[in-house]
This record gives C-alpha cells, sequence and structure tokens, in this order.
C-alpha cells in the first residue's frame, strides 16, 4: 500500500519545478483573461448538470401524466439519465487522459444538446427516456470533465477557492432549478425544461472553444488510441447497464424471484467482478490501480459513492414527497425545497473556503456526515402534522450536511494522489463513484416505492371510483398532480396520503443507514497536505 502525503512539517517545502526543472508558476500570479472565460465555460456546464439535477423532479409528475406514463417510466426519466451519465463518466475520464480533454468535452456538449431536443420534442415515456438517456451520455461528461479540468489547471493549493468559485454556479442551477421547473411545467410547458439548456451549451461550447488552451499531449493519435482500455469500457458499460436495470424494476415490473431480475443482475455482478481483476493488465486502465492504494482514496471514494446515493435520492423524492404527503402544487413544492437547495448550495461553497483558510478537512466531513444523518433520519417522522418550521428547520440541517459533503469530498482524494498528473484521474474516479452511488440509489429507492405502495394500498380495501387506479402501483407518480383535487372522505383521503407517507419512509429509512456508514467510513480518511503547487500536464497554457 503506497504511502499517503501527510501534513507538512516546519521548515517543509513542496517541490515547485516541472519535469523538465522549469519553475512552476507561484498560485498567485495574475491569471490571464482565457483562464477566467475557461472558468466561466466549467460554470456554465455546471449550471446546466445542477439544473437538469433538479427541474425534472419537480415535473415528473405532470409529465407522466400528460404523456399517460406509468410509476416506472416516470422514475426512468430519471434514472436512464443517471444511467448514461455513470456508464460514460469512467469513458471520459479514461479517453480525455489519453487523447486530451477537449475533444470529449465537445463530445458530451453535442450529444448533451441532442438529447435535450429528442427530450423537448417527445410526445410518449419511451421517446423521453430515450432523450434522458442520450442528455445523460452527454452530461457524463460535462459532470466529470468540469472538475477533471478544474484540477488540471489550478494547483492543490488553491483549488479549494475554486471549488468555492464553481459551486456558485451550481448554486444558480440548483435553487433555480425546481422554481423553473415548475413555473414551466405548470404555466407554460414542461418541453422548455430542455429547451433552456440549448442557449447555455452553446455559449459555453464557444468559450471552450476559443480560450480553453490546454497543454497538448505530445503522442500521435494512432499511439493515443492504442493505449485506450477498450476492453475495461465494454465491461464496465455491460456490468454496470446489467445491474442497474433490474434493481430498478425488481417488485415493481418483475418480482426478485424472477428470472428477469436475477440473471441480468448476476450477469452484472461478475462482468464487474471480472472487470476488477482484469484492470491490473491495461497500462492506462480504466480504473487504475494506484489510484486506490491508500486508506484515504479508497474511503473518500466509498463516501463519494454514498454522497451521490442520498444526495440524487432526495433531489427526486423530496419535491415528490411534497406534493404527494403535503398536497402541495409543483410550484409550491418547489418553494417549499428552496431551504435544501439553498442550504446545499451556500455550504458547498463555504466548504472549501473554510478548508482554504484552516488547511484541515477531516473535522467538516465528520461533522457534514452527522448533519445528513440525523436529519434524513429524522424525516421518516415528517407527515401532513409536522410544524411547517419543523420541516424547515429540518431541511436546513440536510441541506448545510450535504452541502459540505459535495465539495469536501474532493479534496482529500486529490490530496492522496502521489503523481500530480493523476490528480484528474483521481478527480475522474470521485464523480464517477458519486453516480454510480445516485444510479445505484434511485434504482433502489424506485423498488422500494413502488413495492411499498403496492403492499400498503392493499391494505385500503375497497377504493371510491375516482381513486381505483391506485390499485396499480405502477399509477402512482403519475396520480399525484390529481391527488389534491380528490373530492372523497376525510378517512379514506387520510388512508391514500398515508400510503404514499409509507412508501416514501421506506426510502429514508435506506438513505440514512447508508449515511450512517457513510459517516463511520470517513472516520479513516487521512488529514493530508494540502501545499502542493504543483500543476498536472494538461495544466492551462500560458499565452506567449
Amino acid at each position: 500500500m503506497c504511502s499517503e502525503r501527510q501534513s507538512p512539517q516546519p521548515g517543509e517545502h513542496n517541490a515547485r519545478t516541472d519535469r523538465a526543472g522549469v519553475p512552476e508558476i507561484p498560485p498567485t500570479f495574475q491569471k490571464p483573461f482565457s483562464f477566467y472565460m475557461s472558468l466561466l465555460s466549467l460554470g456554465m456546464l455546471a449550471l446546466i448538470t445542477s439544473w437538469d439535477a433538479t427541474s425534472l423532479a419537480i415535473a415528473l409528475p405532470a409529465i407522466t401524466s400528460k404523456l399517460r406514463g406509468t410509476t416506472l417510466e416516470s422514475f426512468w426519466a430519471s434514472i436512464s439519465f443517471v444511467l448514461g451519465v455513470a456508464i460514460t463518466q469512467p469513458i471520459y475520464v479514461s479517453v480525455s487522459d489519453v487523447l486530451g480533454r477537449k475533444q470529449p468535452l465537445y463530445t458530451s456538449m453535442v450529444l448533451f444538446a441532442i438529447g435535450a431536443v429528442v427530450f423537448s420534442t417527445a410526445h410518449n415515456m419511451p421517446v423521453l427516456i430515450a432523450g434522458r438517456l442520450i442528455q445523460g451520455l452527454g452530461a457524463g461528461g460535462l459532470d466529470v470533465l468540469e472538475e477533471v479540468i478544474l484540477a488540471d489547471i489550478t494547483s492543490l493549493k488553491e483549488r479549494p477557492l475554486y471549488l468555492g468559485l464553481l459551486a456558485v454556479a451550481i448554486a444558480a442551477g440548483t435553487i433555480s432549478g425546481p422554481i423553473l421547473g415548475a413555473v414551466l411545467s405548470e404555466y407554460v410547458s414542461w418541453r422548455w425544461i430542455g429547451w433552456v439548456n440549448l442557449p447555455i451549451v452553446g455559449v459555453a461550447f464557444l468559450l471552450s472553444l476559443f480560450f480553453l488552451h490546454l497543454r497538448q499531449i505530445p503522442l500521435p493519435f494512432s499511439t493515443k488510441v492504442r493505449r485506450l482500455d477498450w476492453i475495461g469500457m465494454a465491461l464496465f458499460a455491460t456490468g454496470a447497464a446489467s445491474t442497474a436495470l433490474p434493481l430498478s424494476w425488481a417488485d415493481a415490473l418483475y418480482p426478485w424471484s424472477s428470472w428477469r431480475t436475477l440473471v441480468p443482475l448476476i450477469v452484472g455482478i461478475v462482468i464487474l467482478t471480472i472487470l476488477c481483476f482484469y484492470e491490473k493488465i491495461p497500462t492506462d486502465a480504466l480504473f487504475p490501480y494506484r489510484i486506490f492504494t491508500s486508506v484515504t482514496s479508497i474511503a473518500s471514494l466509498v463516501t463519494g459513492f454514498i454522497h451521490g446515493l442520498l444526495l440524487y435520492t432526495m433531489l427526486l423524492y423530496l419535491p415528490l414527497f411534497f406534493q404527494a404527503v403535503l398536497l402541495e402544487s409543483p410550484l409550491e413544492a418547489a418553494k417549499s425545497t428552496l431551504p435544501v437547495c439553498a442550504l446545499v448550495v451556500a455550504f458547498s461553497f463555504f466548504a472549501p473556503v473554510i478548508i482554504e483558510l484552516t488547511r484541515r478537512y477531516s473535522i467538516l466531513l465528520w461533522v457534514g456526515w452527522v448533519f445528513t444523518t440525523i436529519s434524513l433520519g429524522v424525516w421518516y417522522l415528517v407527515d401532513q402534522g409536522t410544524p411547517r418550521v419543523e420541516v424547515y428547520a429540518l431541511q436546513c440541517l440536510l441541506g448545510v450536511g450535504v452541502g459540505t459533503l459535495f465539495t469536501g469530498t474532493q479534496v482529500p482524494m486529490q490530496a492522496s494522489v502521489l503523481n500530480v498528473d493523476d490528480t484528474g484521474l483521481a478527480v475522474g474516479m470521485l464523480v464517477i463513484f458519486r453516480l454510480f452511488g445516485a444510479l445505484v440509489g434511485l434504482a433502489v429507492s424506485s423498488t422500494a416505492f413502488s413495492s411499498v405502495f403496492q403492499q400498503s394500498m392493499s391494505t385500503l380495501g375497497i377504493l371510491p371510483e375516482q381513486a381505483t387506479i391506485l390499485n396499480d402501483a405502477s399509477q402512482a407518480v403519475g396520480f399525484i398532480p390529481t391527488l389534491r383535487t380528490l373530492n372523497l372522505p376525510a378517512d379514506c383521503m387520510v388512508g391514500i396520503v398515508e400510503v404514499y407517507r409509507n412508501s416514501f419512509q421506506a426510502i429514508w429509512i435506506i438513505v440514512t443507514c447508508f449515511s450512517g456508514v457513510g459517516f463511520f467510513v470517513s472516520l479513516l480518511i487521512k488529514e493530508l497536505s494540502l501545499e502542493s503547487e504543483e500543476m498536472g500536464r494538461q495544466g492551462f497554457q500560458q499565452p506567449q
């Protein structure tokens, strides 16, 4: 096991020359105009990825109702996007590390734009899901490369500051996503959720084309292509998809005991296991073993996986909870989720600023996990009778915890690398694990929701004619917009709402348990030095 960098002793200094012996430029130098334009481009990519993560959830019931979709199809509008992201992220990282960052970045922008067009023009749920999948194939590159490139063009010593600045863009997308998604779906058209992405992608593309000047990798293209881990890419894509698909439909489309669930799940696990052993062989592996050789890096990746599972699950199900259990309109639900969105944004900015000032991160991470676990656990108790001040207080606690972990988990992962050229890979691995966690979380939560809904609804007996559709759990999400307009006896209405609440409670239990595991794993993360001023081989190229 490789040794990890410990905090420097008094009088120690980090090397500040590159491999050619040329002194590195201090992080305090006056950055060129092109650097800031590149940073703006990365910020715009962060904006649209965070916007996409929060805007669809609030509009999902309305979309499902208008397109006559099922509950499984509505969940797959989110799962397909995350599946595309999770499968392509390691491929984008590996390809960009061998071929260079810009070509994969441009490819991801084009795919994202195409997916947005397909989504916006869809007239049924299968086409909408296909559009979201194509968007995910592009968003996989946008989400991971924005952070990888930021790691390329900044040193570890100055990076917390720029992580905080990038969080401002995430803030705009996270806060505006639910509100604009609700406004568009309720008063204009849900299709504009896709259309508004196009001008932002276009401007970001032009900025990166003219201002993002990265050092080239001095190898012939044919040599670069031969170095790619083609077999690893195929194994990961096949294994990840084969594992995620049955998790999403178990007990919803097919029973757990069905061969349609068990066979692909077992095949996926076997393929991913083969991948783990195979990755020892390639020189430029999809998942390089050297990234996983320290306790801190492994613990950071595990906590990143759990953080992604929590974050994306809550972004989808909290707005649905407010609409189904508290009987709010999409716009009201968007306003109700503002506390958690605002605090996630604020503390995703404050966390790196605190790390920048203190040069420490361990205690901050522990506090984040404690806040997250407590708030998720208490959400189990929230119902229609819970005072709003308590609901908002819980959201604030959750926002502080999740926001602190959002950017805070990146720092120890980057500090754990022994070779500065591996920083981009390390960042990419963390983002990959975070999104794979999101994929698993959404798939498992979808199964839990549908299974508990079906079981709970069967206890109510014969339903009034207006609500008989709920005997089919596949219609649960699509029925949410109608739920608040029902004119039913009070005891019947309370029973139906309680069925929805029971389904969400199953999800709260799952994410609380995962969050507790995340806290204990975070105790293994060591406090490492943040004083390196070296830049990677694909760092920002200074104008001549």
